[in-house]
């Protein structure tokens, strides 16, 4: 299994955080290929069914995900149900005043300006875990063009993953905390591919 991990600081409650990303269906505004997303059958939480159109070059998809478990308000995991063998989860983890970990020394953190507006605010470290066998990847679910190989495909679509898990997190952020902001990513891949 390849494995990606995007995480990073954020400067908002952890219990706001967890419900935040348990709303799936606004992931749709953070992905540069996901156009839609469709709720199947459930309300969020464990047995929850998605049902997301990707669109990438010339090619239409669309995955389907299943909520797997949840942890609230610390974790949310999720599996791919068709066409590839691909889970993972989103994992919310509280950081401290004393940890020096993603944070100033006094466990605040700083805007753009360098002034430190967030010392009193909760921070969590918010995580998108990522595990996916490309091998597993069905050529039956793709409608390909004349002359494209389902090889080629996967070579150039795979490299995305890394992209866009990195945008959705850095886009969700922005939401989660009202503003833009430089947002330091700390980036785990156990991937040839990616």
């Amino acid at each position: 299994m390849d494995e990606l991990v995007v995480r990073t600081e954020v400067y908002a409650d952890p219990e706001e955080v967890y419900e935040f990303l348990l709303d799936f269906p606004r992931y749709g505004r953070y992905s540069e290929y996901l156009r839609s997303v469709e709720t199947m059958e459930g309300s969020g939480g464990p047995g929850t069914r998605y049902a997301l159109t990707f669109a990438w070059w010339k090619l239409t998809y669309t995955a389907h995900s299943a909520v797997t478990g949840v942890d609230p308000p610390e974790r949310i995991d999720w599996a791919i149900t068709k066409d590839i063998d691909a889970d993972g989860c989103w994992r919310v983890t509280p950081v401290g005043d004393d940890e020096a970990e993603g944070g100033n020394a006094d466990g605040g953190g700083t805007n753009d300006a360098g002034s430190d507006d967030t010392a009193a605010e909760p921070t969590c470290e918010v995580a998108l875990e990522v595990r996916f066998d490309p091998s597993s990847a069905s050529s039956d679910a793709l409608d390909l063009p004349r002359l494209v190989s389902f090889d080629w495909v996967l070579k150039k679509a795979i490299p995305l993953i890394r992209t866009e898990a990195e945008r959705v997190v850095e886009r969700a952020v922005a939401d989660l905390e009202g503003r833009t902001r430089r947002i330091d990513l700390d980036v785990y891949v156990d991937s040839d591919r990616i």
